[in-house]
């Protein structure tokens, strides 16, 4: 053999175990997986309830329950309230599936949402009774331009208005930025 031909062979040995360490990283990572299916009980407008899972909807903050914000005419509406109501009509049907693999820091399932081709997640944005934090700019976005939502009027941002209100501690910088980052990476 020729030592160009054994350089290059040892080359295609390399990459094609570095490509089957990486389908074996991914087949992994999809094991820890966890699918639930419906009905759910909303806890608020982000946080569902199935028996003793609790999960929390990735990718979006919603105001909290006791959240109020102000209308196009200055009124004072309970957004917070209006939003667990909607996630309620939302993921009520048997027929709604949550999935994901990670979980936040009070052991919620961080998930995404569906019932057939409705993501629910994206619809909660798309109402404007949450904000994006993570893949859903888009509709987020759209629901501002329409006036949806809290985007109506005036509102605290939910994550400030906990932190205000001693709900949580004011998260540390490289939390946020870990967070914008992953969303920025798509992998939240």
């Amino acid at each position: 053999m020729t030592r160009i031909y054994r350089k290059l062979r040892d080359a295609g040995l390399l990459l094609a175990l570095v490509f089957l360490g990486a389908l074996v990283a991914a087949r992994l990572e999809d094991s820890s997986a966890v699918s639930i299916g419906g009905p759910f009980v909303a806890i608020d407008g982000d946080t569902l309830a199935f028996g003793a899972e609790r999960l929390r909807l990735h990718g979006l903050d919603a105001p909290e329950v006791r959240q109020t914000c102000t209308d196009r005419r200055g009124r004072d509406w309970r957004c917070g309230e209006e939003a667990r109501a909607a996630l309620e009509r939302l993921t009520s049907a048997a027929s709604v599936m949550c999935s994901g693999s990670e979980r936040d820091r009070y052991d919620r399932l961080l998930a995404a949402c569906r019932d057939g081709e409705l993501d629910i997640n994206a619809r909660m944005v798309a109402l404007g009774l949450a904000v994006a934090s993570g893949n859903y700019a888009s509709e987020e976005a759209q629901a501002q331009e329409k006036g949806e939502g809290v985007w109506a009027g005036e509102f605290e941002r939910p994550r400030d208005w906990r932190v205000r209100h001693g709900v949580i501690d004011d998260p540390s910088a490289a939390e946020g930025i870990l967070a914008w980052l992953k969303g920025w990476l798509g992998l939240n």
